[in-house]
């Protein structure tokens, strides 16, 4: 039984990665990418992954969508809690002392300083439409027209 569960996650491992590479997020899997893609100028959406059913329900279509804005980040990035775990504890460091880990969350830089956060209470029980609106919210007060 132990094989059949191991090929389940992975398949849903990949498939929870895929999407978010399909909707033109950089996966983060090691601190040191971490480190460097939040050095880059401009704003940076963090997209904190996990295996969750709000993670695939809501956060990550809401991710997707959330991109066909008129003003949107000049990064997209995720990171993938319980997976690439250095790497989400590296991004979290970035976030602050204020930041409270969850997963699945967003997270906003501005040259590399974390300005806005969407977490999972803000996630979790809401339909993908009121976070794709909280995720635009967010475009549009720190993100400039592509």
């Amino acid at each position: 039984m132990n094989m059949d569960y191991d090929l389940f996650m992975t398949d849903m491992l990949r498939q929870a990665r895929g999407e978010m590479v399909a909707s033109g997020y950089e996966e983060l899997t090691t601190p040191e990418a971490v480190d460097e893609a939040f050095k880059r100028p401009g704003t940076t959406l963090v997209m904190v992954n996990s295996v969750c059913g709000c993670a695939g329900g809501i956060a990550r279509p809401a991710a997707a969508h959330a991109v066909h804005y008129d003003k949107r980040p000049t990064h997209l990035v995720t990171v993938f809690a319980g997976q690439d775990k250095e790497a989400t504890a590296q991004a979290r460091m970035h976030f602050g002392e204020d930041h409270l880990p969850s997963s699945p969350s967003f997270v906003l830089l501005k040259d590399g300083q974390a300005v806005a956060e969407i977490g999972r209470h803000e996630i979790e029980g809401h339909d993908p439409m009121s976070v794709i609106t909280s995720i635009q919210a967010l475009f549009e007060e720190y993100c400039e027209e592509v």
